[in-house]
C-alpha cells in the first residue's frame, strides 16, 4: 500500500475550495475507486456522478490535474501520487456540487439538430445499394459516449461561452455521422454554416486528444464537414456551375 493525497473541490454555484483527503491506495486502483474511498470514509457528502464504471457510459467525467479525464479510466499508477492528485469538475458546464456538472446543454442541442432521413430504397426489394466504405466511413463516430470531455476542452465553449452559437466537438460527429451515412437524403451543410457554427472551430485538436474512444474528431468528422462547407459556399468553380446550372 502507498498512502496518497487527492486535493478535490467542493462547494456549489455559490461558491467553494479544494479540501486535501489522504488515503492509502492499492494496485489496480482507477481515481474514481479514490473518490470513492474518501466517499466511504471521510466525506460521505461528497458529490459524484458514476455509473458503469467501464468507461462506456461517460458519466464520471472530470478534469484530473488540469486533463479532462474519466475518473473510471485513469489508474494511479499513471500519476505522480507524491504530489496531491487534484480533482475538479469539468469547468466548461455550470456546476451543481463538488464534482457534479450541469450537462443538459448538450442534449437541448441534440434536439434541434436534423435527425436521419432515409433517401428512397434503390434496389427491388426493397432495400438499398450501397459501397461498403460508404459504410465503414461513419461507424467510427458510433462509438461516442457522449462523455463530454471534448465539449469541455472546446476554447469556443469554455474559454468564449458560445453556447448560443457553436454546436461543439460532440455535435459537429454527430452530425458527421449522418452526412456521411450512405442512405441519409438530408442535407446539413448551410445549418454547419449558418446555425452550428463550424467556421468557430480553428482545428486545434484538443478535442481529440481527450477523447476517451480515441475518435479521430478533427480529422475524420469537423475537417471533412469543413470542406463541405466550403465547397458548397466559397468554392468560385462551384459558383459558376451554379450560375450556369441555374
Amino acid at each position: 500500500m502507498a498512502s496518497a493525497t487527492f486535493r478535490i473541490w467542493r462547494g456549489g454555484r455559490s461558491g467553494g475550495e479544494y479540501k486535501d483527503y489522504s488515503i492509502d491506495t492499492s494496485p489496480g486502483m482507477v481515481v474514481l475507486d479514490a473518490v470513492h474511498q474518501i466517499q466511504a470514509e471521510q466525506a460521505n457528502d461528497l458529490s459524484v456522478r458514476w455509473n458503469c464504471k467501464a468507461g462506456k457510459c461517460g458519466s464520471c467525467s472530470a478534469e484530473i490535474n488540469g486533463m479532462p479525464k474519466l475518473m473510471c479510466m485513469t489508474r494511479l499508477n499513471t500519476l505522480d501520487l507524491g504530489q496531491p492528485v487534484t480533482v475538479q469538475p469539468m469547468q466548461t458546464f455550470p456546476l451543481i456540487k463538488d464534482l457534479v456538472t450541469d450537462v443538459s446543454w448538450n442534449f437541448e442541442v441534440k434536439k434541434k439538430l436534423k435527425k436521419l432521413k432515409t433517401r428512397k430504397p434503390d434496389a427491388p426489394d426493397g432495400s438499398w445499394r450501397v459501397d461498403q466504405r460508404d459504410i465503414d466511413r461513419p461507424q467510427e463516430f458510433r462509438k461516442c459516449i457522449e462523455c463530454f470531455l471534448c465539449q469541455d476542452v472546446c476554447h469556443v465553449l469554455r474559454d468564449h461561452q458560445m453556447f448560443d452559437d457553436f454546436i461543439g466537438p460532440r455535435y459537429l460527429v454527430y452530425t458527421a455521422a449522418l452526412e456521411m451515412n450512405p442512405i441519409d437524403a438530408d442535407d446539413r451543410v448551410a445549418d454547419l454554416k449558418e446555425k452550428n457554427g463550424i467556421g468557430l472551430c480553428n482545428i486545434t485538436k484538443c478535442c481529440t486528444v481527450v477523447c476517451p474512444e480515441e475518435i479521430k474528431i478533427t480529422d475524420n468528422a469537423i475537417i471533412p464537414l469543413k470542406e463541405r462547407v466550403v465547397d458548397e459556399y466559397f468554392d468560385p468553380l462551384q459558383r459558376l456551375f451554379k450560375m450556369f446550372r441555374s
